[in-house]
């Protein structure tokens, strides 16, 4: 194949060597400064299938990488090509590719179309926590299929450093490595912090689209972080009834700040953003509550909850955490987005150990999704989702986000 005839062939890109890449030698410091945790390994189907392909906006960059890579090329003929050439250059997807290829609520309907099928397929340990300094943490989340739907395997790599608000900088960062589960070829990298981030919500935005009041007016949204924007969007994406907003923050200023963002930059016509400096006020009248916040305090009261509300809590990650008290809880129909939830919420746990609930009374969101139990069953009763995140739902997302790449590549 010539030079010039690959500059017209794009959509031939996936099928194209790796270029060799050269790197500097690596200086490391003293054995006596490293720790390293004990390996882990867990059996999965090998895999064929690796691409470190770049995401670039600029096709005709793709090209010119193409064409000098045609002179190591043996064969004429596209079809010789698509036969013998299995070897892919891996893919790096940023932040801002993922906010150009992914919408809430395209998310929510793959997560509500795949997670019946490739569910009981997906294998996900309990992630790994190790303190890499005092205060600040590194995360393993490793998961991967075996269903020939979801041929991949994923691991999330989490960083947790809170002191880094000091410095202007955000306290977590992630990064998200594909593999092929038929090979075990690296297919790509992702920005692990977008990814999370619209995983978290649209898992949200999908327990609501069973269990919130499909006539839902009003929102509240419990926390102005980064989540905050992604939750009111994955929850508008299925509930298009709701007009109002409030957001709440323990800094007012925040809340303030986030709801002339919304206002401004969303896109949602027809809807009002305001701020709150009263929780208990806004939670009165509210339909939807969402709650992203590291609280060890609990921040919504349940008898602030209106009849038919939906109460959404994805802050809390560990025992000593708690965005709801145990009236809550109590009054609610509880629903969590994995098992893990149950050891790590420390809503759920505290209701447990003093007999608030059974964990009988806990159900699942994929047996709902499913329909082996039914969601909202009136107007006047209270629902209460969970999500404590897994990895499991960020190898679906990932999936989502590789795949639609892919397929944006094919169309130039």
């Amino acid at each position: 194949m010539q030079g010039k005839e690959t500059e017209t062939n794009v959509k031939f890109l996936h099928l194209l060597p790796r270029r060799l890449l050269l790197f500097p030698p690596l200086h490391f410091p003293s054995e006596d400064s490293f720790y390293s945790p004990r390996s882990t390994s867990h059996p999965f189907p090998p895999t064929a299938d690796s691409r470190l392909l770049q995401f670039i906006k600029k096709p005709e960059l793709i090209i010119k990488s193409m064409a000098s890579t045609s002179n190591n090329l043996k064969d004429d003929t596209k079809s010789n090509l698509t036969k013998k050439i299995t070897v892919r250059t891996p893919m790096v997807i940023t932040k801002e590719a993922l906010d150009s290829i992914l919408q809430h609520q395209n998310l929510i309907e793959h997560f509500q179309s795949s997670l019946p099928i490739v569910f009981p397929t997906i294998s996900s340990p309990m992630r790994q926590s190790h303190v890499v300094q005092p205060h600040s943490s590194l995360l393993l989340m490793p998961s991967w299929s075996s269903s020939p739907s979801l041929p991949y395997i994923g691991v999330k790599l989490v960083t947790h450093f809170p002191q880094n608000s000091a410095i202007n900088l955000p306290a977590i960062h992630a990064s998200y490595s594909l593999f092929s589960s038929t090979t075990g070829q690296t297919l790509g990298s992702m920005d692990g912090t977008a990814l999370t981030l619209y995983r978290t919500s649209c898992i949200s935005g999908l327990a609501a689209k069973y269990l919130a009041r499909p006539d839902s007016r009003v929102m509240v949204m419990v926390g102005a972080g980064a989540l905050g924007p992604h939750l009111i969007k994955a929850h508008l994406a299925v509930r298009p009834s709701v007009k109002k907003v409030i957001i709440w923050n323990r800094t007012e200023e925040r809340a303030k700040r986030l709801a002339d963002e919304m206002r401004e930059n969303a896109g949602l016509d027809g809807v009002c953003f305001e701020s709150s400096a009263n929780l208990d006020d806004a939670i009165s009248v509210a339909d939807i509550v969402s709650c992203a916040t590291n609280s060890e305090v609990p921040l919504v009261k349940g008898d602030k909850l209106k009849c038919g509300a939906y109460l959404n809590l994805v802050g809390s990650f560990k025992p000593s955490m708690r965005e709801c008290d145990d009236m809550a809880i109590k009054r609610g129909r509880v629903f969590v987005d994995c098992e893990e939830a149950l050891e790590e919420a420390g809503e759920l746990l505290g209701a447990l150990e003093r007999g608030v609930i059974e964990k009988s009374d806990i159900l699942g969101l994929v047996d709902l999704i499913k329909g082996q139990i039914v969601g909202r069953r009136n107007e006047d009763e209270i629902s209460v989702f969970k999500s404590v995140g897994s990895a499991m739902f960020d190898l679906v997302a990932a999936q989502f986000a590789y795949e639609t790449t892919i397929m944006n590549f094919s169309s130039f």
